[in-house]
């Protein structure tokens, strides 16, 4: 590493003139005598032309009127902190730790302790000790070594000179303000005489107090209360008060932490200071000496930033981190991303969040209990839970430990794989199945019902039948298969409940494809993969199956929606940010708005509600109204299980983090699967979180229900066909868009083979079944009396 060559013992003035160590002394005495007259200021700023040996007159009185007359002071850099939902403090973020309190706050002792040591005619000089001042400068002139002659204004301002230089990044700044040159004692000299007729003695010492540095990284008395002590500064004893007041001298060699044995030391020469200027009795000198120090120290441990919230609320590094790159990302904190930085850092933040310990708790638990953190096959699990109305992150789990330091490795690390990049350094997954719900959405939309007819049959499919933002997509042959199985015609409903890939593909070719992506798009569910973030997804048509790339807080953001009624809130880590004044910072806002009818919002409950009886069936049904969907991927290398009530929305992913890895003949945890569906391990993980959650005691309501236009299909006319042949019948009413079928016989004087009635008739849904009773001739109509005995009808047996 290249040195810079070590400053000159002579120091300049502002404008370049050089001073000699004679000249200083000079400049010094005439400054002191000037200054100082029993002891208070009566001096003004500017020094006046006093008769000083050869040209050194001339040239202090240059130099010192030179010299700045105010200090600019700026608010101390502060530690932040960030809450849980209920106030737990879960993290604390700082570039110096330090916690701002008024003198009183500190305790008595505490102040007398630091006026003994470092300044014990305090109250009775004007900013500088002129005696002493003198000695040290005639001593360092000589070259009899250096003595320290700084009053406790002085020290104060030093401690804001060096403040302000490291918030500008000048490290050169920060130096200068250290180096023990004339030029620098006579600027903090003038600097506190002002100070002096600007600020009273309490308030210098409060200052002080609070911008010193009390050990390694600790600044001001509290945050040295707090980590040495684990208490207050005000609640400090005379021998915790002499410890840190002697270690400012020097934080580093003296933090009773590290040096003990030396602090001890220091600490004694303090408390024959308090002694002497009667601060504290001969009794307790003796016995604050005849402790041991390590006896009297009760340690906390300071940690800045995240990786520390994991002790406080059970896995909540993630969530913890996610807040931090919310106030990074966002214009609201400051206008770049290096002073949102800094006001996380330095600004004494009091971030309260949406964060729910007892959720959290149970959801790191089961996330982690379903696919552990070390399970061999590396598959790594994520869980996001959004409460609906509010859009309040209430957990965010998975089954790594975070760790943002360079030495992370393994399944240490601070990928979170419930966001997008931005906001966690992941590119989302494969949402497969659970994508499938946004075309059922622009389904209902346009008009649609859970009761129309859809062909559900495997079959290769010819592109240009999609329409994607009013234009034919390109021809293309694309073979689609059901992985869940099921052919033929079927409702909506039951291509839902049992997840048809064809059927869903059939409703798309009904639709356009930006519709359904720009749907997804308004409730949030975008591309989470670096370089195209935010944006909807392609408009493709393998995406209407979920081949794009989102995340789970997202998915479980949409899905929140659908159990708010159709009100959608982005998700929101942030009900609170207050400044160190206390003052209320903007945060980001939820945006709460009916985004989808509530009609059809009910709609999609409906269809989801199914899951239990379908493809979520291995889960069972459960003890609370709940709607879900599975998700799969082509190979099964993403598994989803997102499922909601109208509490709370969750969406858990399983997968390889990092490649796409088929999890097929795979054992996680003792549970073998041939092929991982999104029910395996997904699902297991939502149940066990959610029935968890929700057996607290409070009430889980029901969905409202669709109306019948929405269940059923709006009612059209349906043709008649009494008298038509069975074929002509068939064909007439699936032209309206309805399915027929035979009922059996009656005698009628229609036409033998003919339709006798049909029903329904007048009107009914669109792709309703209507029942046709063919005729069997009149021969077989009786003349009179009543109709033969025969079965009973259906159902009353």
């Amino acid at each position: 590493m290249v040195r810079r060559p070590p400053r000159s013992r002579t120091s300049s003035t502002s404008h370049g003139r050089h001073v000699t160590p004679v000249q200083a002394v000079a400049l010094l005495l005439t400054f002191v005598l000037t200054a100082g007259v029993g002891g208070l200021l009566t001096a003004g700023l500017v020094l006046p032309v006093v008769a000083v040996a050869d040209t050194a007159t001339d040239l202090s009185v240059e130099a010192f009127d030179d010299l700045p007359t105010e200090l600019a002071r700026q608010p101390l850099s502060e530690r932040s902190v960030m809450r849980a939902a209920d106030g737990t403090v879960i993290a604390e973020f700082f570039a110096q730790n330090r916690v701002v309190v008024s003198l009183d706050q500190i305790a008595g002792p505490m102040q007398d302790a630091v006026v003994a040591i470092e300044d014990r005619r305090f109250y009775r000089h004007g900013g500088i000790d002129p005696a002493g001042m003198a000695r040290a400068a005639v001593r360092q002139a000589l070259g009899k070594g250096q003595e320290g002659a700084s009053t406790l204004t002085q020290q104060y301002v030093k401690n804001v000179l060096i403040d302000a230089a490291d918030r500008r990044g000048d490290q050169i700044g920060v130096e200068a303000a250290r180096e023990p040159t004339y030029a620098r004692k006579l600027r903090e000299a003038k600097l506190a005489i002002a100070l002096e007729k600007e600020l009273t003695k309490d308030q210098i010492l409060e200052g002080y107090l609070n911008i010193a540095q009390f050990g390694v990284k600790i600044y001001g008395v509290e945050s040295a209360a707090l980590r040495f002590f684990s208490k207050h500064a005000s609640e400090l004893t005379y021998l915790e008060a002499a410890t840190i007041a002697g270690i400012t001298q020097r934080p580093s060699d003296l933090d009773p932490t590290l040096h003990p044995e030396a602090t001890q030391g220091r600490r004694d020469d303090v408390l024959r200071a308090m002694r002497r200027e009667g601060f504290i009795t001969v009794e307790e000198y003796e016995a604050g000496r005849a402790t041991p120090l390590p006896d009297t120290l009760r340690v906390s441990e300071p940690q800045s930033g995240c990786m520390a919230a994991g002790a406080v609320v059970q896995g909540s590094g993630y969530f913890c981190d996610y807040v931090t790159k919310v106030i990074q990302n966002d214009p609201v904190f400051g206008e770049t991303p290096e002073i949102r930085e800094r006001l996380l850092l330095n600004g004494g933040l009091d971030i309260t969040t949406t964060l729910d310990p007892r959720l959290q708790t149970i959801a790191d638990t089961e996330v982690k209990s379903t696919v552990p953190v070390d399970d061999p096959t590396g598959v790594g699990s994520a869980i996001s839970v959004v409460e609906p109305g509010s859009g309040h992150i209430r957990a965010m789990a998975q089954n790594r430990n975070f760790n943002n330091t360079g030495d992370a490795a393994g399944r240490d690390n601070s990928v979170n794989y419930n966001a997008s990049y931005s906001y966690g350094g992941s590119n989302g997954f494969m949402p497969g199945s659970t994508f499938k719900p946004f075309t059922l959405l622009e389904w209902l939309k346009q008009g649609k019902s859970l009761a129309d007819r859809v062909d559900g049959t495997a079959r290769n499919i010819d592109t240009s039948q999609f329409t994607a933002c009013g234009q034919r997509y390109s021809r293309d042959t694309w073979p689609v298969r059901n992985a869940e199985g099921g052919s033929g015609q079927m409702s909506v409903a039951q291509a839902t409940q049992r997840s048809v890939n064809l059927a869903y593909v059939t409703m798309a070719m009904q639709l356009d494809l930006c519709a359904i992506m720009d749907g997804a798009a308004q409730l949030g569910v975008t591309s989470s993969t670096s370089g195209t973030e935010g944006q909807p997804v392609a408009a493709v048509p393998s995406n209407v199956l979920g081949s794009g790339s989102t995340s789970p807080l997202a998915l479980a953001g949409a899905y929140a929606a659908f159990a708010a009624g159709g009100v959608y809130c982005r998700p929101i880590a942030l009900t609170s940010v207050k400044n160190a004044d206390g003052v209320d910072l903007p945060i980001p806002d939820a945006g709460c708005a009916q985004t989808i009818a509530p009609d059809v919002a009910a709609g999609m409950n409906e269809a989801m509600s199914n899951v239990w009886r379908g493809t979520g069936s291995e889960l069972g049904t459960r003890p609370y109204p709940a709607s879900g969907k599975t998700g799969t991927t082509t190979h099964n290398e993403h598994t989803w299980f997102v499922g909601y009530t109208p509490r709370l929305a969750s969406a858990v992913w399983v997968g390889y983090p990092d490649r796409n890895i088929p999890m097929q003949r795979i054992t996680i945890n003792g549970r073998y699967a041939r092929n991982a569906f999104g029910a395996t391990y997904a699902g297991r993980t939502w149940v066990n979180v959610m029935d968890q959650v929700l057996a607290d005691g409070q009430a889980n309501p029901g969905f409202a229900p669709p109306s019948a236009d929405i269940q059923f299909g709006k009612p059209v006319p349906v043709p008649s066909v009494i008298g038509l042949d069975e074929a002509s019948a068939v064909a007439a009413l699936e032209g309206a868009g309805f399915s027929a079928t035979v009922g059996g016989t009656t005698p009628s004087p229609v036409t033998p083979g003919a339709v006798a009635s049909q029903s329904p008739s007048g009107a009914a849904p669109v792709g309703s079944v209507v029942t046709l009773t063919l005729s069997s001739g009149p021969d077989a109509v009786p003349a009179s009396g009543p109709p033969a005995a025969g079965p009973p009808p259906p159902g009353q047996g």
